[in-house]
């Protein structure tokens, strides 16, 4: 089968994503690794192997097991109350009690046998309507038939687990804001995008899948390093991050004046620290004076101790200096390990600056929890014109600022402000309609299209490029007013 088909199989090492009902969570499938899902433990060493897609039963040891297709016995005509009016949910219906259960469970009954048990073990069960019934043999098999179906992570399952799990992570990007955004940047093979994201990587990925591994990314992060936890989940292969490149926002003004230079390097802080220590010879300063203190003590004492001890003492001292020199040894190894991946990081931050300093991007993506406004000024310099760019905001207001400074700036065109509204339905026969709980906001969308900004114009009086611009309604009134 094809690496990315349909027929895929799970493979040891892969990432994969479990599904139960409504509920996603990502992992990787590692042999003998205990997995804890809705309340349910198990391993995944018998997944392996099976085709993507594929449903399986928690059985008893934690081992799954591929699930029979049992056919739905239809044949006796249900008996069935007119409606629900006399139920009353006193908790006395069901004569099973906890431990009733427990024991089936611990006799290793399966879910389907227990669920048998407990309809006929029900005294309302009669009186419900089918709807009731059907409503009821439901919830009774979410909670006792384990039944877990391994997928193959895409960015439509990441993003909706993302959105239910922990939407503060993805500044509550909903799936189908994040559908609008990768067809408004119109991303496809062989962009050179740039993507400014705090979404913990999901909306990097999501354009990395679009672009299926050809073209190139840039993506712009703040603070020490990009954050790509969702994009991992992906499970893309290696060469779809040869042409993935990050630059730090901090740099970006210096880049765009042209006194851009990777000698002060943003390093992570911890290694800061451990670079200069060993660079100012600190760390053998001090470790002399505690040599001394050590030593004094020995010397007195080795006249009251017998000869062994004396041995024992001298192969101690001997054992100390050959520690001291592995130790030594040790820190330039590392000294030499830390200047080569400092140089590595340097080399790829040179690289990413070469490509935005061509200011030929196809495509600016922004999903961040910074204000849009400083954000999208500095960066669209750095897109070719004639191209689109989207801005992605949990609130309106920031986008509304941002939509007015870039009518002041110009050089851009089709500027649109939206949002998307989602509502899920429930589609059964007979009762059909809207989910009770709706989403309340997915997040607005600032998108247009970059023209080339004519420097000459907006120098010159700036009343004049408004007259050119605004429609003559506005114009009169810009007139009228006393200057």
């Amino acid at each position: 089968a094809m690496e990315g088909g349909p027929s895929a199989r799970i493979r040891e090492g892969d990432c994969a994503v479990l599904k139960r009902d409504e509920v996603f969570k990502a992992v990787s499938v590692l042999r003998r690794r205990k997995i804890i899902f809705e309340k349910q433990w198990f391993y995944l060493d018998n997944a392996i192997g099976h085709i993507y897609g594929t449903t399986f039963e928690v059985t008893s040891g934690g081992n799954l097991q591929p699930k029979q297709e049992v056919e739905e016995t239809t044949t006796e005509t249900k008996e069935a109350g007119t409606d629900n009016r006399n139920i009353v949910d006193d908790g006395k219906s069901q004569k099973l009690t906890h431990d009733d259960i427990k024991a089936l469970k611990d006799k290793g009954i399966k879910g389907q046998e227990i669920v048998q048990q407990l309809i006929e073990n029900s005294t309302t069960f009669r009186d419900k309507t089918e709807f009731a019934q059907d409503k009821y043999i439901k919830k009774k098999k979410k909670k006792y038939e384990a039944v877990i179906t391994i997928v193959k992570p895409s960015t439509r399952i990441l993003s909706t687990m993302y959105y239910a799990r922990e939407p503060g992570k993805i500044n509550h990007l909903r799936y189908d804001t994040l559908a609008q955004m990768l067809t408004l940047g119109n991303i496809h093979a062989g962009n050179k995008m740039i993507v400014m994201e705090t979404c913990a990587g999901l909306v990097l990925g999501a354009v990395m899948e679009r672009m299926g591994g050809y073209g190139s990314i840039i993506q712009m992060y703040p603070g020490g390093g990009p954050v790509r936890a969702a994009t991992s989940c992906f499970g893309f292969p290696r060469p779809f991050f040869d042409n993935l490149h990050e630059f730090p926002l901090s740099k970006v003004q210096s880049l765009l004046s042209g006194t851009f230079t990777t000698e002060t390097l943003p390093a992570d802080p911890e290694e800061n620290a451990l670079v200069e220590e060993e660079s100012n010879g600190l760390t053998e300063e001090k470790q002399t004076p505690l040599q001394e203190t050590e030593e004094e003590p020995t010397a007195e004492a080795a006249m009251e101790i017998n000869p062994t001890e004396e041995q024992d003492a001298m192969d101690m001292n001997a054992e100390d200096v050959e520690f001291k020199e592995n130790k030594e040894k040790e820190n330039k190894e590392n000294v030499r390990e830390k200047q080569i991946k400092q140089w590595e990081r340097r080399k790829k931050l040179l690289e990413a600056a070469a490509l935005l300093r061509e200011k030929n991007a196809d495509g600016l993506i922004v999903a961040s929890k910074f204000h849009p406004t400083p954000l999208l000024l500095s960066l669209l310099e750095f897109v070719a014109p004639s191209r689109p760019f989207v801005v992605y905001c949990q609130y309106k207001e920031p986008l509304l600022e941002c939509y007015t400074k870039l009518r002041e700036r110009g050089g851009v065109i089709n500027l649109k402000l939206s949002e998307t509204w989602l509502r899920n339905y429930q589609v059964l026969p007979d009762r059909s309609h809207p989910k009770l709980t709706m989403s309340g906001g997915g997040g607005y969308l600032l998108s247009g299209i970059t023209v080339v900004l004519d420097k000459g114009k907006s120098d010159s009086s700036n009343s004049e490029a408004l007259k050119m611009e605004e429609p003559s309604s506005k114009r009169c009134r810009l007139q009228d007013l006393p200057c």
